[in-house]
């Protein structure tokens, strides 16, 4: 299964590097890609709606004790929702990825002075709730991230280890793989998204399994 796992992983960079003025990073230290324009405004709007209204407190995992450590607000979406069922399907266009392998979309909204500290997507193989998050279906592999909205002034994403970091723009998608070739955990995805400084920021976020999750 961790073969499989590893293969599909290379479908997707594959996948990904053919996509039409998509970008890749130039680093080595992690595969991480761009593409401006992924949805159009009218979907992005609709999501910011379902957001405003379904927004609660984030939360994380292995709690650090920084109670200030993600401040944002996220939403839980009704999958049936023609626009969510929509992204859903670009999302599985561009990646290739069966969506059972997909944990449900969320959309996260940020106000001024609101962050999410230097963090990684993946659950820490030491962590202590590592078992019961990585029960059903493994670790995580792909993130896929959305700017729905271009914020007055702040709220980049810092890729430290890469010396790379994205102002929000609305439209543009981010993708990474949140592991190595041999299939370890890459710490070098470590990213912060930075404090909005002026207006509001939402994005989307979609993250993959290395195991089916879906049933």
């Amino acid at each position: 299964m961790a073969t499989e796992a590893l293969q599909q992983a290379a479908t997707v960079a594959e996948r990904l590097r053919a996509t039409r003025n998509i970008q890749r990073v130039p680093t080595p230290k992690l595969e991480l890609f761009t593409l401006r324009d992924f949805m159009p405004g009218d979907e992005r709007l609709r999501l910011m709606e379902l957001i405003d209204a379904n927004r609660q407190p984030s939360t994380i995992t292995d709690s650090n004790g920084d109670d200030y450590f993600r401040t944002s607000e996220t939403c839980h979406f009704d999958e049936s929702d023609p626009v969510v069922m929509k992204l859903e399907e670009r999302l599985q266009a561009l990646s290739g990825i069966d969506p059972v392998f997909g944990e449900p979309l969320q959309g996260q909204r940020y106000e001024v002075g609101q962050e999410f500290k230097a963090h990684t997507d993946y659950f820490e193989p030491n962590g202590r709730d590592y078992d019961a998050n990585c029960q059903r279906g493994g670790n995580r592999t792909w993130t896929f991230m959305v700017y729905l909205n271009t914020p007055d002034a702040g709220g980049a994403t810092r890729f430290k280890v890469a010396n790379k970091m994205f102002q929000p723009e609305a439209g543009r998608l981010l993708g990474w793989n949140n592991r190595r070739a041999d299939g370890s955990p890459n710490a070098a995805t470590l990213h912060h998204a930075m404090k909005v400084r002026k207006g509001l920021k939402y994005v989307i976020t979609k993250w993959y399994r290395e195991l089916p999750y879906r049933q």
